[in-house]
């Protein structure tokens, strides 16, 4: 390196400054889900919710511990990840301030009310699931019907984790790479939760060395 180099410039070259905050909440960015689950009375309870990812066939779901749905799996294990798209944003809105649980728990009582019907108030339709009881939401372009091997309480807060195993994936075929089994990532687009704030995805940057399925046109030029 030639005399006079300022080394920690060139280290910093292309960083990013940063500043120490404390936000309120963490959602930096994650799908949107609907989650189907069975109340005692056999109907379907609706909610939205947005902590969920998935290693190979299970998919980890972070509830609040007073939720209805938190409720329901702990009693009855089935449900429906149902994954809507940017579209449906209103209709997910929509469901955010109402809750299954009647008496509204304490500490929601200032922020929610309790409603028997969610797929009414929110406009959405119910489907018949084939391998569980709840409903599938009919506007959903992709549903998946799981059962909950585990409900556990989270290690900090009041929250419950839920590890839940897919047994039937529903999608909508416009989006499927035909010939294969393969969700086509140019067409689906997830409605993104993105610090309590709703977005869709834009155009692709790129994709993984492991993909199955072809780049965009103008990433393959």
């Amino acid at each position: 390196m030639s005399a006079g180099t300022d080394t920690s410039a060139t280290y910093r070259r292309g960083m990013t400054e940063h500043v120490t905050i404390t936000p309120s909440i963490l959602y930096f960015g994650t799908p949107v889900v609907l989650l189907s689950t069975e109340n005692a009375d056999g109907t379907t309870n609706l909610a939205p919710m947005s902590s969920a990812w998935a290693l190979g066939e299970t998919v980890v779901l972070g509830l609040g511990s007073e939720g209805h749905s938190a409720r329901n799996l702990g009693q009855r294990p089935e449900l429906v990840i149902n994954l809507p798209g940017p579209r449906l944003w209103p209709q997910v809105e929509a469901l955010a301030p109402l809750t299954g649980r009647d008496p509204v728990p304490a500490a929601k009582r200032d922020v929610f009310r309790f409603e028997p019907d969610k797929f009414g108030a929110a406009g959405l339709h119910p489907e018949p699931a084939e391998l569980v009881r709840p409903s599938r939401v009919a506007q959903c372009p992709i549903q998946l019907e799981a059962t909950a091997i585990q409900v556990r309480p989270a290690a900090h807060g009041s929250f419950t984790i839920i590890e839940a195993r897919v047994l039937r994936v529903h999608c909508a075929p416009e989006l499927v790479v035909p010939g294969t089994q393969h969700v086509d990532p140019q067409r689906w687009s997830p409605l993104i939760y993105n610090f309590r704030h709703y977005f869709g995805l834009g155009p692709e940057l790129g994709h993984t060395f492991r993909s199955q399925t072809r780049p965009s046109a103008q990433l393959a030029q």
